[in-house]
């Protein structure tokens, strides 16, 4: 009963394949309209989708801005829903994942059941979430207690109602370093408020660090997976990137220099060697 939301673009002539992008928590459609830009050149359909409480599907909570979902699993019906859109669609074979951030969390979840992909590309995946060493315990304790006992739907501690991009300043910003590519994102939410989303809800934020331990103790699948991380990573634990990529036996893990979380949105030799390896990590697959 809960309505998500997909967009999707077809390349010009005969696709290799289909691209399915899996955004990050916050995130939504149009944010990644360049991203399959350049892919449709490459020639592939894309295929992105809004989460269940974020972009422009159905919000969970009655503040509409804070990120909460009842389920981390709920998500893998979202999943499901693109999956027999895009087979409706007809969007051509073979299917590759590309996910970023939280979208990388539920996509490693999607492949370990069976994801009907050939290949992943994984943008700053969230395995863990950043947090200092001598606040992961608090933030267990205090999350599980207010989901357990008091509001769940209530904005996690030391976050905000408003988005990243519309409140923080460019500089030190912990997403790209390219000015053009963050007033590129502050512009969409300038034109479009409804797509903006704080903070993660107490619940979301206890549910999340279940779902990042537990899939730190899973092998990971024999899917070929190529991950990317910034060197100067500070939204998502990179601890848990590292481990994860180095017991996947068919996998490699590319450390960008002097990038932030947004990789498809660095500056533009990052997004050009980031593309250039994607496409050549499909074609590899298909």
């Amino acid at each position: 009963g809960v309505r998500v939301r997909a967009g999707w673009w077809l390349p010009e002539g005969d696709a290799k394949g289909t691209v399915l992008i899996f955004p990050g928590r916050t995130e939504y459609v149009e944010k990644y309209g360049r991203d399959a830009r350049v892919l449709r050149a490459g020639g592939y359909a894309v295929l992105a989708i809004d989460w269940r409480g974020q972009g422009v599907a159905d919000r969970l909570t009655e503040n509409a801005r804070v990120g909460h979902v009842g389920l981390f699993t709920d998500y893998q019906h979202d999943v499901a829903a693109v999956l027999a859109l895009a087979e409706e669609a007809g969007l051509p074979r073979p299917w590759h994942l590309l996910a970023h951030s939280m979208g990388g969390c539920i996509g490693l979840r999607a492949l370990h059941r069976n994801l009907p992909v050939n290949a992943a590309v994984f943008s700053a995946p969230m395995w863990g979430i950043g947090l200092a060493t001598w606040l992961r315990p608090v933030a267990w304790s205090l999350s599980w207690l207010t989901h357990s006992f008091g509001d769940g739907t209530k904005l996690s501690p030391a976050t905000k109602r408003e988005g990243y991009v519309q409140i923080a300043p460019f500089e030190d910003n912990q997403l790209t370093k390219d000015p053009e590519m963050w007033a590129f994102m502050q512009r969409q939410l300038v034109a479009h408020p409804e797509l903006a989303l704080g903070g993660p809800s107490v619940t979301w934020l206890y549910l999340a660090l279940r779902e990042t331990a537990s899939l730190a103790r899973t092998p990971p699948p024999a899917i070929p997976t190529l991950t990317f991380l910034g060197a100067d990573e500070r939204i998502v634990a990179t601890e848990p990137v590292h481990k994860v990529m180095e017991h996947w036996k068919n996998g490699e893990l590319v450390v960008v220099p002097k990038a932030e979380h947004e990789i498809m949105m660095e500056v533009p030799d990052t997004r050009a060697m980031f593309y250039r390896r994607t496409v050549e990590h499909f074609q590899a697959h298909a």
